[in-house]
Order: C-alpha cells, then sequence, then structure tokens
C-alpha cells in the first residue's frame, strides 16, 4: 500500500520541480536551488514565488480534486465512466460562477456561486432520477448526461448574451486555465480537507462497491454515505472549476487507469488519485506554457489532447 502511494509522491515532486524551471525563461537546477535557500536573483526569486510555484500548486490541487471526485462518483454509481463533467456537477459550477462573473462579484462569491450550482446539479440530478422509484446507476449516469447537456445550452446562451469586452476571459476560462488563479490555497486546503474526511470512509466505500443491498446487509448506512459523496464531490468540482475553469479528461482518465494498475481498494485508490491527478494536471500545464513558448494554450485543450486518445485506448483494451 506505501510503495505505490511514495512512487507517485516523488513523480509529482520531480514534476513540480519541472514545472518550476521550465518555461519561457529556463531556469536551472542551481538556479533553483539557490531561489530555494532564500538566495538568487531576484528576477528568478519573482518568476519563482510569484509566479511559477502558485501555479503549480493551484495545478496540482485542482488535477488532485478533479481525480478524487471522478474515483468517488465511479465508487457511487459502479460506472467506471462516471465523472463531474459527466454528472454535470461541472457544467451547475460553471454556470453559477460565470453568473458571479457577469455580475462583478469578487473571488469569494465566484466560488461561492460555484458551489452552490454544482449543488443545483446535484439536487436536479438525484431528484429527476429517483422519479417515482429508487434511482439505479444507470438511471442516474443518464439524466447526469443530460442534465450536463443542458448546462452547456445556458453556458452558450449566457455567451451570446454577455458583453464582447467580457468574451475573451469567460471563454478561455471555460477552456480550462490555470494561469489566472489568484491564489491556490483554497484548493490545497480543500483537497486535504476531503482527503481527511473521505479516508476513514474508505472500508464502506469498498463495501459500496460491490452494491447497495450487499452494503446494507453488511451494516453500511447507504443514503448517507451516498450522499455525503455526492456532496464532497460537489464541493471539489465546484472549487475546482472556480480555480482553473473546466477542465476535463482529470477526473474520467486517472481513476480508471489507477484501477487497471493497483486494483479497486479505495485506501490506495484515493489517495493515489489526489496524487496521480495532481501530477497529470502539472505536466499538462508544463506542457501548455513550453509548446509554444512565450505563448501560452489553456491547460485544458492539453488534457484534452492527452485523454482522449488515453480513453480510447482504454476502451480498445477493455473490449
Amino acid at each position: 500500500m506505501v510503495r505505490p502511494l511514495f512512487s507517485l509522491a516523488l513523480a509529482a515532486l520531480v514534476v513540480m520541480l519541472g514545472s518550476l524551471g521550465l518555461g519561457s525563461v529556463n531556469i536551472s537546477s542551481p538556479e533553483l536551488w539557490q531561489v530555494i535557500q532564500g538566495e538568487g536573483s531576484a528576477l528568478h526569486r519573482s518568476l519563482l514565488l510569484d509566479l511559477r510555484l502558485p501555479r503549480t500548486l493551484a495545478a496540482f490541487a485542482t488535477g488532485g480534486l478533479l481525480a478524487v471526485a471522478g474515483a468517488l462518483m465511479q465508487v457511487l454509481l459502479r460506472n467506471p465512466l462516471a465523472d463531474p463533467y459527466i454528472l454535470g456537477l461541472s457544467g451547475g459550477a460553471a454556470v453559477g460562477a460565470l453568473l458571479a462573473m457577469l455580475a462583478g462579484m469578487g473571488t469569494l462569491l465566484i466560488s461561492g456561486s460555484a458551489f452552490a450550482g454544482a449543488m443545483l446539479a446535484t439536487v436536479l440530478v438525484f431528484g429527476l432520477a429517483h422519479g417515482t422509484g429508487s434511482w439505479t446507476p444507470t438511471r442516474l449516469l443518464l439524466t447526469g448526461v443530460v442534465v450536463a447537456a443542458g448546462w452547456g445550452a445556458v453556458i452558450t446562451l449566457m455567451l451570446a448574451i454577455t458583453p464582447s469586452y467580457k468574451l475573451p476571459g469567460m471563454l478561455y476560462w471555460l477552456m480550462g486555465d490555470v494561469s489566472y488563479a489568484r491564489t491556490p490555497w483554497p484548493a490545497v486546503i480543500v483537497l486535504a480537507v476531503a482527503i481527511v474526511l473521505i479516508m476513514p470512509l474508505a472500508r464502506n466505500l469498498n463495501v459500496l462497491a460491490r452494491g447497495p443491498m450487499q452494503a446494507a446487509a453488511l451494516g453500511v448506512s447507504v443514503r448517507p454515505l451516498e450522499w455525503m459523496v455526492y456532496l464532497l464531490a460537489s464541493l471539489m468540482t465546484a472549487t475546482a472549476v472556480t480555480t482553473a475553469g473546466s477542465i476535463g479528461f482529470v477526473g474520467l482518465i486517472v481513476p480508471h487507469m489507477l484501477r487497471l494498475v493497483l486494483g479497486n481498494d479505495q485506501r490506495i485508490i484515493l489517495p493515489a488519485s489526489a496524487l496521480a491527478g495532481g501530477t497529470l494536471l502539472v505536466l499538462a500545464d508544463t506542457l501548455a506554457r513550453i509548446v509554444i513558448a512565450p505563448e501560452q494554450l489553456p491547460v485544458g485543450v492539453i488534457t484534452a489532447l492527452l485523454g482522449v486518445p488515453m480513453f480510447l485506448y482504454l476502451l480498445h483494451r477493455s473490449r
């Protein structure tokens, strides 16, 4: 259990150091070490401490949030195709955040609006999927897909009626971008708190993955556990969307790949998803900064270019 987590943590450290050193202005390892020691040139200190370090931490926290939220959704629905974007949580969070941005609200209110949108999406999906009987994973997944499509239509309508001078920033944000993340600490704190809250429930999640009837027979309080999973996934998705906009495939691909390698024990998968998701997004953000430097690509473009062929390969392999 410890060895794969240690390997993932080491990979995360290497990728984050690479993110700090690479860019339109490359910083060598000795220069990076000087800055860590409080020395080095003023340019390097400003570049690292004011720009690259907050951006790297924001990318890591966002990737970890999306990957853990995806892992929780896949356990809840017992479906490897489930993730916050497919279920409409990110769409609701994006609509809430865009409304707050249009109203000229501050960062805190934007975050609150994103969480309110994600919770509204949660209530809609659960309420519509429940209908007159109990919901099933397939029914919930299909309802989430339809609700996600509805949020997409609302976003398109908002963009159509938005003043032209506000469109570039909104469009770039919708493509996924961590360059505008003002501070990484809210995302880092939410990720840490979510892991602390969910790890004691990992054994119950292992049982829930076998089905609600088996879980109930073994003494698991199924409905409260399901709602807690959905609430945590909503909070993590809203925080990720507020931090970096809409970034796809991280919550879908990372937990799925980890299960192929590490098995389906949530005591390993959940912390491994946080590490692997953060590492993947930091790597994608580094590529976004250096591919056409000094110009930058939205990180959502890189994750899509990486995620689509990877997902198709996984589908072919599972067949």
